[in-house]
Parts: structure tokens; sequence; C-alpha cells
């Protein structure tokens, strides 16, 4: 095979090769766009002791991609020795897309020392304009400043 024609077909090879890697490196950034980067974080700052129980304070961080009229979450809370002590809803109502926010809940007749794990059961509620079903529980990350066990 002449030369010239050595080059030309090695050309389309890479060519092809060119437009392969492409078209999956642009399917793999539609994956991401669709899957991964749009979140609702949560994070358990801190634990506080006070005179009514233990105040909880969370940070939380809205990257889903559209504004929540109304969000709030079931917790279950746990002692050291794994029993549960309490369930209970925490409301953060409004959370624009982009926003973050932190709320502090009063826990009364808790000790801040007792809890060992917190348990993000379910999104109680979760509204907002083409807001999908399930996407406040199944979109959340969670994540902890302080020794205790948090998450879903």
């Amino acid at each position: 095979m002449p030369v010239f024609k050595r080059a030309a077909s090695a050309g389309k090879t890479i060519l092809a090769a060119l437009a392969v890697a492409s078209i999956v490196l642009m399917q793999g950034a539609d994956a991401q766009a669709q899957d991964g980067g749009e979140t609702l974080s949560l994070e358990l700052n801190a634990l506080q002791s006070n005179e009514r129980g233990c105040r909880f304070t969370f940070l939380i961080g809205n990257h889903l991609g559209v504004g929540l009229d109304d969000v709030a979450f079931e917790l279950a809370l746990f002692t050291k020795a794994g029993m549960i002590s309490r369930m209970t809803v925490i409301d953060f109502a409004e959370l624009p897309e982009g926003k973050s926010k932190v709320r502090q809940f009063d826990f009364t007749g808790i000790d801040c020392a007792d809890v060992g794990r917190v348990l993000v059961n379910t999104a109680t509620r979760c509204n907002g304009p083409g807001v999908e079903a399930g996407i406040c529980i199944g979109r959340l990350t969670t994540e902890t400043r302080t020794d205790t066990i948090f998450g879903r």
C-alpha cells in the first residue's frame, strides 16, 4: 500500500476515534448533570447543652436545581447504647435554589452527651414548583461536624 493511502487511512481512524471519544464524553457529562451535582445537603453542625436539654444546629443547602417551598425531615435520635430515644420532625420551611440556611432545634429532656446517632428517616415534606416526589430524600447528602453519627 502506498504511503499516502496508509496516512489517509490512519487519519480516518484517528478521526473516527476522536468522534467516538467526543460522544462518550458528552454522554458522561449529561449523566453527571442528571445524576451528580444536584443535591440537598444537610449537616449536623453542633450539639449544645442548654437549660431545656440539647440544641441541635443544622446547616442545609439546596443545590437541587429547583427551589423548595417547604422541606422537613423526620429524625430518629438514638442513645449511645443504640436505643431510640425520640422520633421528631425538623422543619426548614422555604429553601430557594442555591441557598443555605442554619436552623436550630431545642429538644427537651435530651442529654447531648448521650446522643449517639441521628438518623434521617424520611422527608415528611418536600414541595415546590416542579419538585419530583422523593427528590429530597433521594438526593440528600449528610455530614456531621460532631462526634455523633449522622446520616440516612
